[in-house]
């Protein structure tokens, strides 16, 4: 494997000359793959597909990228029905086997990481450090499950014994066909997670990425069929909503995964039971919040606030975009946050000293355009609420000023909305207990942030908070910045439907089955 960096979302200062010579290297390899035809993928071959889109950059909306073909509910069908014939024979490949494919992928991924980086800042905007901290986990969490697989002896258990004649195993086994939809905001790493879980465990794979994000996908899907992964056993199908709403009505589908909007994910839970249930692993977003006690040392929390909730221009399910502050910090933190936001660098992500692209689409700028109004109306806009497209030598793109608002009644939409937009609202609280009270209000709760020196405060927040992935006291990122192995990522609430943490010791047991196994000897 070719020598790389490491680049995560806590080590986004982990810069330096080398890193932006590769990566630019990487721009000009990746800017030959444009004008391709991305098209579905059954069974091995290429299928036709219906209503070309064309696939345009968020931060330079006259570059095209791809034309992109959805997959018919036929293809859907003939999809599933592939998946279902390769699932025995991938199933009982010895798992040692199966381990040895993902690895190749992932090592695959990491060795394409600078061409994969460069050509995900031009189809949905992250600056060249997230673009490629996002390829980088794609790999981790396809070897962090493959390394509980190692770790679990392929999940195959011998139990406690009754009678001396008899013996019983506990073992674990996939479900047959998963299905994978995708979302934009991490086009590679919420894709090869799930779909790298499936797979390790014996599942075969019907993918569907987000549209705004078919390219990055597809060169997972790439890197798993130069790995090696036998004809059949996954399957490829792009397109908008249609091949999504297919897949969760086929009667064929075992077990699902679905990373996007608490309404798009409970809609499914509710759909995807048919004859029996079956199981579906939904991630829906969150409405983050930061609290920061009167004994928070200010520098860290202002750091923490600002990559939380600035980073990818605020489009991670993990931004933080509601702060609760000592009254008394209160107006000193929001003029330093203001500060620190005007600071930053918003412009073409492809650019080395970016640190905001822009957010995907119209639907986002409008959003933006609308909470600051509001905002306006009911509080005061400290900083931000200007679109920038084409200003100072921007492209024509769907550039955003980050917003900082306060003054906001603590009851307003803005305080329990997503809005996924780089917009974050400050309000004073009297106490660290309300605080808490208001960040558990809402029905999200994915993730959260605590600034204090005072160890008992610290315990506290540790046992009341109501959100899956937790950080105190953290400059590099509030609210964000989960790694496989490191920080199981995973929601609470309407943040998350099973409970179990993407990139932790639990989540690739939800890809298997149990069955118990007695035999009596003759």
């Amino acid at each position: 494997m070719a020598d790389r960096f490491r680049v995560t979302y806590a080590t986004l200062s982990a810069d330096n000359e080398d890193l932006h010579t590769a990566y630019e290297d990487g721009a000009d390899r990746a800017r030959a793959w444009l004008g391709q035809r991305l098209t579905p993928v059954v069974d091995g071959t290429a299928r036709p597909g219906v209503d070309p889109a064309e696939l345009v950059s968020p931060g330079d909306v006259t570059l095209k990228l791809a034309t992109v073909t959805a997959a018919t509910d036929q293809d859907v069908d003939a999809a599933v029905t592939a998946a279902h014939a390769a699932a025995p024979g991938w199933a009982a490949t010895p798992w040692p086997d199966r381990v040895a494919v993902l690895r190749r992928a992932a090592d695959l991924i990491s060795d394409r990481s600078n061409e994969y980086a460069a050509l995900m800042s031009m189809e949905v905007g992250k600056n060249r450090l997230e673009a490629l901290g996002d390829v980088e986990e794609s790999a981790d969490l396809i070897r962090y499950y493959c390394d509980m697989y190692d770790k679990h002896h392929g999940f195959d258990q011998p139990m406690a014994t009754i009678a001396a004649n008899e013996s019983t195993r506990s073992v674990l086994k996939p479900y047959g066909v998963w299905a994978v939809i995708s979302p934009f905001n991490f086009p590679m790493a919420l894709t090869a997670g799930p779909a790298g879980a499936a797979l390790v465990a014996g599942n075969t794979l019907v993918l569907k990425p987000s549209l705004q994000g078919t390219f990055s996908a597809w060169k997972f899907f790439e890197c798993l069929i130069d790995a090696g992964l036998p004809t059949g056993v996954a399957h490829f199908l792009p397109g908008g909503d249609d091949p999504g709403r297919a897949l969760v009505a086929h009667p064929g589908v075992g077990g699902l995964t679905f990373t996007g909007s608490y309404e798009t994910g409970m809609s499914i839970i509710r759909a995807f039971t048919g004859a029996y249930p079956r199981p579906v692993i939904c991630e829906m977003g969150g409405k983050n919040a930061a609290i920061v006690s009167a004994r928070a040392d200010l520098d860290r929390a202002v750091s923490g606030v600002a990559r939380s909730a600035f980073g990818f221009s605020g489009q991670k399910c993990s931004a933080c975009s509601r702060v609760y502050v000592a009254r008394e910090l209160h107006d000193e933190f929001v003029a330093r946050l203001a500060e620190r936001a005007e600071s930053l660098v918003v412009g073409d992500p492809l650019a080395r000293d970016t640190y905001l692209g822009p957010v995907i689409d119209a639907a986002a700028v409008r959003r933006y355009g609308e909470a600051v109004a509001h905002a306006a109306t009911v509080g005061r806009v400290v900083t931000g609420g200007q679109v920038l497209a084409g200003v100072d030598g921007r492209p024509d793109g769907y550039y955003l000023a980050p917003a900082v608002v306060a003054d906001v009644p603590s009851d307003d939409d803005l305080f329990q909305r997503e809005l996924f937009v780089p917009f974050v609202a400050v309000s004073p609280v009297d106490s660290v207990d309300e605080g808490l009270d208001r960040a558990n209000s809402v029905p999200l709760g994915l993730t959260a942030g605590f600034f204090s020196t005072d160890q008992g405060e610290i315990d506290h927040f540790l046992d009341r908070i109501e959100a899956g992935v937790v950080y105190v006291n953290r400059p590099a990122g509030a609210t964000t910045g989960a790694w496989p192995g490191v920080q199981p990522f995973g929601g609470w609430k309407g943040s998350g439907s099973t409970g179990k943490a993407g990139g932790g010791p639990y989540y690739l047991q939800q890809f298997l089955r149990e069955q118990s196994q007695t035999v009596v000897a003759s």
